[in-house]
């Protein structure tokens, strides 16, 4: 599949080679955002040539900093950059939800944005000057890439869900045959799922199985689009985005990998990295639980965390934090009552930082264990502070304090997903005024302008003007709930 995306945007016929120039229909920038802009510039950029391109702001809890972000986020507007605003949500959750299109490349500097995989949006991470490139010229100079399948049958058991796949995945060593293809080949290794179980799992399910991406090293993963992909997409309001994706009959395919998804257990990642049986940690005690970050977990999952948690309230030496994937989820919570059940049983709501998936920010305690969902930071070495487990896993330990087996909670919850979503975008800048832009990074240099964190306030409307979402074709649909 990823061989036919680069084909058909290829700049010749023959994409076998071993450098492809191919032409980029998305850009989305989140670790480095300005440094790649301010190249773009230099190599002429004056409006970005692909369909879309996004840069996220990751810091949601101020710190001082010499760099004004209002000014320069203008300057991006104005050269058709779209800006996700602080509070928006974690890249991943939200372009999968917002941008993501099948059968379309993506190319970033975010290796945590492979989860949009799951949507089948080929999304590679090149570096900066690359990034700069495509936003100047839009095209991007990459290594052909080979493909692993991984082949899923059966289906998953109660409490038992797409997160516990994805650290199954790891633990048959996923990692190792990624680099030996990688060394026998000399190429970059695309994750393919396909089986008949596929048809099972929801987009968001796909997304957390494409999320394993960095954390084997491979360059991206991708699913299948189909009749599940539609859905999503109506759902979002954004149908017109489909397009059909499947691998071709005898594709080439240098390993195949069969998972079995009735037999995955629930299953937890060591400090170390090593994936074991939850079991191997029972009664363990838990002294902070983060529920959500940029993967690892779904919206289903968080309805029936709240489900499972309620009437119950954390232990007195648990931190129970939530990091809501994204806000639509947050909205959705919300509106459903799900979000007032967490908070009931002694959740923490954080921002959606990026330093919150670091550890940088609530970072694990002295004594006791840490649990999370979102994978450990796959650039970082040595050992995690973290164990990595499922939601569900993480609601047993917030309703007991200690590490265990969720089957424990016997009776299985049945979740009914909104279908209804709250699409209006209210924290995605869109337009800018090209007058105010030049104004404000011109007032003394770039972050000097009246709205740079320099003059001491921040003025908090005019700098993300965004006009009304009517205007901008996006309209709020009611929230009621109806079966998947």
């Amino acid at each position: 599949m990823a061989q036919k995306i680069l084909a058909a945007r290829a700049s010749d016929a023959s994409h076998d080679r071993e450098m492809i120039s191919a032409s980029v229909d998305q850009i989305v920038l989140a670790r480095a955002p300005m440094r790649a802009f301010d190249l773009s510039l230099s190599l002429g950029l004056n409006k970005a040539p692909v369909d879309v391109a996004v840069a996220y702001d990751g810091c949601c809890i101020a710190k001082p900093s010499p760099k004004g972000d209002a000014a320069i986020s203008l300057e991006m507007l104005a050269h058709g950059i779209l800006v996700a605003r602080a509070g928006v949500g974690f890249p991943g959750p939200v372009h999968l939800e917002r941008f993501a299109s099948p059968a379309r490349l993506c190319v970033t500097d975010e290796p945590r944005l492979a989860g949009v995989g799951g949507m089948g949006m080929l999304t590679l991470v090149v570096p900066t000057a690359s990034l700069a490139r495509a936003l100047a010229h839009g095209t991007v100079v990459i290594r052909a890439p080979v493909s692993i399948q991984i082949l899923l049958v059966g289906r998953l058991r109660p409490f038992v869900c797409a997160r516990d796949v994805a650290l199954e995945l790891l633990r048959r060593g996923l990692a190792d045959t990624v680099r030996r293809v990688e060394e026998s080949r000399d190429a970059p290794v695309v994750v393919e799922f396909g089986g008949p179980s596929v048809r099972s799992l929801s987009v968001a399910e796909r997304s957390v199985l494409a999320s394993v991406a960095p954390q084997v090293g491979a360059a991206a993963a991708l699913f299948v689009s189909d009749e599940r992909t539609e859905v999503f997409l109506r759902d979002q309001r954004r149908s017109k985005a489909h397009r059909a994706l499947a691998p071709d009959a005898g594709a080439p395919c240098e390993e195949v990998v069969s998972v079995d998804l009735s037999a995955v257990d629930p299953l937890v990642q060591d400090q170390s990295g090593q994936v074991r049986a939850v079991r191997d940690f029972a009664g363990r005690p838990v002294a902070q639980v983060l529920l959500g970050g940029d993967g690892g977990v779904t919206l289903r999952d968080l309805f029936a965390v709240a489900s499972l948690l309620k009437s119950k309230q954390i232990p007195d030496r648990l931190d129970f934090l939530l990091a809501v994937p994204s806000r639509q989820m947050l909205e959705a919570l919300a509106a459903g009552g799900a979000l007032a059940d967490l908070i009931a049983t002694g959740a923490r709501l954080i921002e959606p930082d990026a330093r919150v998936v670091s550890g940088e920010l609530y970072g694990p305690p002295h004594a006791g264990v840490a649990m999370k969902t979102c994978d450990r930071e796959s650039k970082v070495g040595g050992e995690s502070a973290s164990l990595v487990a499922s939601a569900e896993t993480l609601a047993f330990a917030v309703a007991t304090g200690e590490v265990g087996d969720p089957r424990a909670f016997k009776r299985p919850v049945h979740v009914t997903v909104p279908r209804a979503l709250p699409t209006d975008d209210v924290l995605v800048a869109r337009k800018g005024d090209r007058t105010r832009t030049r104004t404000a990074a011109h007032a003394g240099g770039r972050g000097e302008g009246p709205d740079s964190p320099h003059s001491g306030t921040k003025s908090p409307s005019n700098a993300w003007a965004t006009g009304s979402a009517k205007a901008a074709g996006l309209h709020r649909r009611p929230m009621t709930p109806t079966a998947r």
